[in-house]
C-alpha cells in the first residue's frame, strides 16, 4: 500500500466515523432531517428486532419522531466499531460495512411533567445491540445504504 493510498484509507475511515457519530447524534438530538441527510436516496433502516419498523429512512425517520417523543432524555453511544473498507486488491473501493455496539440509556416521560424541573433524569429505559451499518461512497462523501439495529437486550421500569 503507497503511503497515497494509506493517506486516502485513514481519511475514508475518518469520514465514515464522523457519519455514525451524526447517527447517533441526530438520533438523540431529534434532528429528523440531518438523519435523512446521512443516507443515500434510497437508504434503508430496520430496527424491527428493537420492536420497531424498517423502510425508507424517510418513513423510519417519521416513525422516530414519533416514538422518541416518548423518551425526552436520551443519550445513546456507538462503540466498539469494526469498520471493513471494500478491498480493490490494495486500493479502497466504494463500500463499506461498520458493525458496531451500542448502548441507549433513554428516560420515559414524566407524564407531561418536565423532568429537567422535577430532577429526574436518569434513564429508566436501557437497551443494547449491535447496528450494522452498509455505507456508500458518493458525490458528497460517504453515506449510508442501510443500517440495521440487532437489539441482544433491554431493561424497562419496573
Amino acid at each position: 500500500m503507497t503511503q497515497r493510498v494509506a493517506l486516502a484509507t485513514v481519511m475514508d475511515q475518518l469520514s465514515i466515523d464522523a457519519v455514525i457519530t451524526g447517527y447517533a447524534v441526530a438520533v438523540d438530538d431529534g434532528a429528523w432531517e440531518d438523519y435523512r441527510a446521512l443516507f443515500v436516496p434510497d437508504g434503508r433502516a430496520d430496527y424491527r428486532s428493537a420492536g420497531g419498523m424498517e423502510g425508507t429512512a424517510t418513513d423510519v425517520s417519521h416513525w422516530l419522531e414519533e416514538t422518541m417523543r416518548l423518551f425526552p432524555v436520551r443519550q445513546h453511544l456507538i462503540v466498539n466499531r469494526r469498520l471493513d473498507l471494500q478491498d480493490l486488491g490494495g486500493y479502497p473501493g466504494d463500500r463499506a460495512q461498520v458493525r458496531a455496539d451500542y448502548l441507549n440509556p433513554m428516560r420515559l416521560d414524566a407524564g407531561g411533567q418536565d423532568t429537567a424541573a422535577n430532577g429526574e433524569t436518569a434513564p429508566n429505559f436501557v437497551s443494547g445491540g449491535r447496528y450494522t451499518f452498509e455505507l456508500l461512497r458518493t458525490e458528497p462523501g460517504w453515506l449510508i445504504h442501510g443500517v440495521v439495529v440487532h437489539e441482544k437486550w433491554r431493561r424497562m421500569p419496573g
